[in-house]
């Protein structure tokens, strides 16, 4: 499993290089918590947890990073991005990057699933943006505490539905699966 998740604009300040998932602080990152997991989750984490960073691509949780602020050169980041992880061997990609940091790599729409966060109000079903961020990192902190790993698209809803009430899309060959979380 691949968990693809997009950098904070929030960041800690650092002095010297720091592991990039200390640097980021965001809404996500609160979610997630990374320091209260347990050794056997950050394992998890390292080896499926990849950040799209605006300045540095493709990181992994326990790359040494500065802080910095930039935005994102999607056109400029492809390559880069891709020559990483166009070769990560996976049977299934979790897409919880927000919508500026998906054109930078289009994951394979066979076996990527992505998390979408709605809320019910009214009885009306509507798409959420802070939320979505803290939810995207409590989705993330579940999948690497989870008991299973998660190989296919249904397998992921069986996670992720123990804790949040969900529905599944099949990929129409064009668009990736789709995990329509409902925020609670």
């Amino acid at each position: 499993m691949l968990i693809l998740l997009p950098p904070s604009e929030k960041k800690n300040a650092t002095a010297k290089p720091t592991p990039a998932i200390s640097v980021y602080t965001g809404v996500l990152y609160q979610a997630l918590d990374w320091p209260s997991l347990s050794m056997a989750a950050k394992k998890r984490g390292m080896t499926s947890v990849v950040i799209i960073s605006a300045k540095y691509g493709s990181v992994r949780p326990d790359q040494l990073i500065e802080s910095y602020k930039e935005k994102i050169d999607n056109k400029a980041m492809r390559a880069p991005v891709s020559k990483i992880l166009d070769v990560i061997k996976t049977d299934l990609i979790v897409d919880c990057r927000s919508s500026t940091y998906k054109t930078v790599w289009h994951a394979p729409v066979d076996k990527t699933v992505e998390v979408r966060i709605s809320t019910v109000v009214d009885g009306v079903r509507t798409v959420v943006t802070h939320m979505s961020k803290k939810t995207r990192g409590e989705i993330t902190r579940w999948l690497l505490q989870s008991r299973s790993i998660a190989k296919t698209p249904e397998d992921l809803y069986a996670i992720v539905s123990e804790k949040y009430p969900c529905a599944l899309t099949p990929s129409d060959g064009v668009q990736p699966w789709v995990l329509e979380v409902i925020a609670v």
